[in-house]
């Protein structure tokens, strides 16, 4: 089912529909679902990363931690033997101060657009990140060093210039919504939908693409590489659904997105997690979250394993 322009429907109609709102959310999913004592294990990418090893769930490796200003100066030195490395804060949002180094160009370092940027406007951004530029209400904040993704030949075409992530909407340990968010030149590289990305729902059944949207516009070919969307199908996708239904467990949160990318070697991966995913991946999927989540409140004995959730997920959420 396409779903009409938010615009012009009916506040009767969305309810219809089944469109969850900010309001929604916050009250019902986040407020009831999420303990506040439990968000900084999500919002500090360095506590989930520790959480997630520690669980035996993939991540990035990480390479180091820059904590002080006065380590600033030693960055170039330690990453001397890494031709390629991520910066990013560990209390950053929506994509936000995240600088990927793809390689080096004499004493320049190549960013993922191409643009070289020097020694001290490396050592400028990573100040920036201790200052709180970047984080969430600008407090001093840590810089993170990890390895660079190398994402998976699936994504050829489908994203520009940045790597492609995978965001499923995980309820109580099921796995309810999916979508792709591929980068553009209007993101930056950033696979940010505020920032430009395209994101394409995933059919939770099969992995197949469903819609595609940008700044809210439906689109059938990626705006800058001219590949059609639709044929987007993810491979691993039932090692995905059941790495994400895995965070359940680790983070206690019974909403959250998780962030998953596809490594050529490695599979699939968690980059991050999120306490208060947006709401744009309903209009990726043509369909409304409250009726899948109302279909796991209506369980009368909550499946227990991870392989359940899963395979319960896939059966009741396919949309192809």
């Amino acid at each position: 089912m396409r779903m009409p322009r938010l615009r012009f429907i009916t506040p009767a109609r969305l309810k219809e529909l089944g469109i969850v709102g900010m309001n929604m959310r916050n009250v019902r999913l986040i407020s009831e679902n999420n303990p506040r004592r439990l968000f900084p294990l999500v919002d500090d990418k360095l506590k989930t990363k520790v959480m997630a090893e520690a669980a035996g769930i993939p991540v990035p490796r990480l390479l180091g931690v820059v904590r002080v200003q006065q380590q600033v100066r030693e960055l170039v030195p330690f990453l001397s033997g890494q031709p390629d490395f991520v910066i990013k804060p560990a209390n950053g949002s929506g994509g936000k101060g995240i600088l990927v180094i793809t390689g080096r160009e004499g004493e320049g370092f190549v960013k993922s657009d191409g643009m070289v940027i020097s020694r001290a406007d490396l050592h400028r951004h990573t100040s920036n990140i201790l200052s709180g530029l970047f984080s969430l209400g600008g407090r001093a904040d840590v810089a993170m060093l990890e390895e660079r993704i190398i994402f998976s030949d699936v994504f050829d075409g489908f994203s520009f210039q940045g790597v492609p992530d995978i965001r499923v909407i995980v309820y109580k340990g099921y796995p309810v919504m999916a979508m792709a968010r591929l980068s553009t030149v209007n993101s930056r590289g950033k696979a940010n939908l505020h920032q430009g990305a395209v994101g394409t729902g995933v059919d939770i059944g099969t992995g197949c693409a469903l819609l595609s949207i940008q700044h809210g516009t439906p689109l059938k070919t990626h705006p800058d590489t001219g590949k059609r969307l639709a044929d987007l199908v993810i491979p691993e996708w039932a090692d995905c659904l059941a790495l994400a239904s895995r965070c359940h467990e680790m983070t206690g949160l019974g909403y959250l997105g998780v962030d998953i990318v596809l490594d050529k070697h490695r599979g699939p991966v968690i980059l991050e997690l999120n306490a208060r995913p947006g709401l744009a991946i309903q209009m990726a999927n043509g369909t409304g979250l409250m009726v899948r989540l109302a279909a796991i409140d209506a369980l009368d004995q909550p499946h227990e394993s991870v392989a359940e959730r899963v395979a319960f997920s896939q059966a009741s959420f396919r949309s192809q």
